[in-house]
């Protein structure tokens, strides 16, 4: 096992913040920690990777103690956190040599391992340029690089792409798909529920500290049940059709989308895997809610976190 929690909890005073986590991540594979703000991702990734000192509990990396062996650890892990690692003074090249040098190469193959990181994950062009020219995309890809440089057998990435826009994203995502098909094992953190479904082999979500909810994305959705969809012709009806779908054991999600014409949907779960869509309509229509549309359809990760989580959330398209 590339890396292994038992037990984690870490508390600051009488508060605490990761109680009893359990982790299993196999080499080759990306296991997504999802949460709430505040729900102990960042502070159980800094266990992890020996950054904090957990309360109780154990962990190890490549069977190596996270505080006995912490040394050891360090020598097989990659960390990339939330924000840039980059010295904006110095060339491409010359942040990664320092990171290489940093991790026990010598001078001429420090050099030689960041020309090749760059050649391999297209910098070559900006090696040498001062990070400060590099655009925001760049600058995270060289952070990624930094984590890459000692080729890791676990690689921590705490939100990596927090900011980005689409196209540096996917660059980020082709660069962790390469160093997993190597069998680098990637603990990711993220606030981008469709990043973790697209990368995640396995998904444990954490709320308050505790973890509500662990396994693939599919188990995670399928868990969750089924979902359906219900247009209003306004925003008039609202608190009705929600009660109205409550009391067929169906939950609002919180997710409330404007549409065209102001035409409002809303979206709600249940743990069964049908929806009675006639006995719904009819009760709608018997308490006053016209309705434009109504449909059944699989539940997301997004809204399959929101149910598990019992946060609400109101998206307004542009």
């Amino acid at each position: 096992m590339a890396l292994e929690a038992e037990g984690l909890t870490r508390t600051f005073g009488d508060r605490t913040v990761v109680d009893d986590v359990q982790l299993r991540v196999p080499p080759g594979r990306v296991h997504a920690l999802l949460g709430p703000n505040g729900s102990g991702k960042t502070t159980t990734v800094r266990m992890l990777a020996t950054l904090l000192r957990p309360t109780a509990g154990r962990a190890r990396v490549r069977g190596f103690d996270v505080v006995r062996d912490a040394a050891r650890v360090k020598r097989c892990i990659g960390f990339v956190g939330q924000y840039h690692a980059v010295d904006l003074r110095l060339t491409g090249v010359e942040n990664l040599t320092i990171v290489a040098r940093l991790h026990g190469l010598a001078g001429r193959a420090a050099h030689a391992r960041a020309v090749e990181l760059l050649d391999r994950f297209g910098l070559a062009d900006a090696a040498n340029r001062q990070a400060s020219t590099y655009s925001g995309g760049m600058r995270r890809r060289l952070d990624l690089l930094g984590g890459m440089l000692v080729r890791p057998d676990v690689l921590f990435l705490d939100e990596p792409t927090t900011g980005l826009d689409p196209s540096s994203r996917n660059e980020i995502y082709g660069m962790v798909g390469e160093l997993v098909a190597e069998g680098t094992a990637v603990l990711l953190t993220t606030q981008y529920l469709d990043e973790a479904d697209r990368l995640a082999d396995d998904i444990t979500i954490l709320d308050a500290g505790r973890t509500i909810a662990t396994g693939t994305p599919a188990e995670i959705k399928e868990a969750v049940g089924s979902g359906l969809d219900l247009v209003l012709p306004g925003a008039a009806h609202v608190d009705e059709a929600v009660a109205v779908i409550g009391a067929f054991g169906l939950r609002h999600t919180g997710v409330r989308t404007p549409g065209a014409n102001d035409s409002v949907r809303l979206s709600f779960t249940t743990e069964a895997h049908s929806v009675p869509l006639l006995p719904v309509l009819r009760a709608l229509g018997e308490a006053g809610v016209p309705v434009d549309d109504i449909g059944r359809r699989r539940v997301g990760l997004d809204e399959a976190f929101l149910t598990l989580t019992g946060r609400e959330r109101i998206e307004e398209s542009a």
